[in-house]
């Protein structure tokens, strides 16, 4: 696997596109985007597990259940047309048949996103004029990729783009994708669209399953404020036009094909965890020693979701006492006495717990390892060889500030 330059539309038959439409007030700032396909790509999705859902999430589910094809996407932030009733779809069903008319394809071949403020209709007449902007600047080219990567964003303060090439039954593939997510971000999926594009040919089964398997341990174990949006959309696009032997077995070549994804989605998840609102520093979490890994799983959410261990990250204290509080209200038994917590970073690695009691560690020492931006929090658990890994953030005063002001 090798890494290159670009996003969405870097792998063949893939154009993009991103504009200011006017939905959001601040014009230096893109909030719509495009992708299409040159050809109908087999999709597959996973969504937001809050009860409450977005139009466009109900929209998607059967764009990808029912059609299980797709060769345009379109998005918009600022807006979430999330609780807006029959007339909130009938605004995702309209923004997709005016993009199928714009590209002369059927509407069922249309996903659409939203990300934004929830409650608020959307503003179609901007909807359809950046719809209008959109078409006319589709192109292939890398910028069009990164405006259209802008154009997903919310309180993100960058974009979040990457693009890989591997060797797929002897032909060169390549995988590309954008994803956002700063706030209400939970281990469920979080504030999170996720695009991902592949001009490998791939059966719709085993995309949908590669696809479903790789979220439980990279989407699924970010947290940055323990809330679950209601928005949650991670799509990939599989349009074939690499011309390789259709991958139809989990051989080598799929395993090969699966790690890339893994690569990419867990670049984005650590990328929404440094880009937490208000964040300064990002924060992983290494559960080993299990037994099951679903419990291993549990407990590295547990850390990165508890407030108590994100505000002693922002203060850089080395208060592993509420790391083991964490992990004691997960549920998941273990024996406290046999827990080692170890805190690394750039600036070097120190063992703070041993058997479930405090070493003798120097406090300016763990103060000047959490001083970094990113940071590692082992904890070994002393019961098996298994083990899960989970990202998070500190919490932070500008963490407030931002969602005080978020509507203004």
């Amino acid at each position: 696997m090798k890494i290159i330059p670009g996003g969405i539309n870097a792998p063949i038959g893939f154009r993009a596109a991103g504009v200011h439409a006017g939905i959001r007030k601040n014009r230096l700032k893109n909030d719509m985007s495009i992708l299409v396909s040159d050809v109908p790509a087999n999709v597959a999705g996973v969504f937001t597990q809050n009860a409450v859902c977005a139009a466009p999430v109900i929209w998607d589910r059967d764009v990808v259940v029912k059609n299980g094809l797709c060769q345009a996407l379109i998005v918009n932030s600022g807006v979430a047309n999330t609780c807006t009733g029959e007339a909130g779809y009938q605004d995702t069903v309209d923004t997709a048949e005016y993009v199928a008319e714009k590209l002369g394809i059927e509407k069922e071949l249309v996903a659409v996103a939203s990300t934004g403020v929830i409650g608020m209709r959307l503003p179609m007449d901007t909807i359809y004029q950046g719809i209008d902007a959109l078409t006319k600047n589709i192109s292939y080219d890398i910028d069009s990729g990164s405006n259209a990567a802008y154009g997903i964003m919310t309180t993100d303060i960058y974009k979040k783009e990457i693009a890989v090439t591997l060797e797929i039954k002897g032909t060169q593939v390549t995988i590309g994708g954008m994803c956002k997510g700063s706030g209400m971000i939970n281990p469920n999926l979080g504030t999170v669209l996720g695009f991902i594009t592949t001009d490998a040919n791939i059966s719709s089964k085993l995309l949908d399953k590669l696809l479903k398997e790789d979220v439980v341990d990279t989407y699924n174990m970010v947290c940055v404020d323990g809330d679950t949006s209601t928005n949650d959309t991670v799509m990939i696009f599989a349009n074939g036009m690499a011309g390789n032997e259709e991958l139809q077995e989990e051989d080598d070549d799929y395993k090969a094909f699966a790690a890339a994804i893994r690569y990419i989605n867990t670049s984005f998840v650590k990328q929404i965890a440094s880009d937490g609102e208000g964040a300064t520093k990002m924060f992983q979490v290494d559960v080993v020693g299990m037994s099951a890994k679903d419990e291993a799983r549990m407990l590295a959410k547990a850390i990165v979701s508890s407030n108590l261990v994100k505000c002693a990250m922002y203060g850089e204290d080395a208060n592993w006492g509420r790391i083991v509080c964490a992990m004691g209200q997960s549920k998941v038994p273990f024996d406290p006495y046999k827990v080692d917590i170890i805190i690394s970073s750039v600036a070097g690695q120190l063992k703070i717990v041993e058997n479930g009691v405090t070493t003798d560690y120097d406090e300016l020492e763990a103060t000047r390892i959490l001083s970094e931006k990113q940071i590692r929090l082992i904890a070994d658990m002393k019961l098996g060889n298994l083990g899960a890994t989970a990202w998070g953030c500190d919490l932070t005063y500008d963490y407030i500030k931002i969602n005080a002001d978020y509507r203004k």
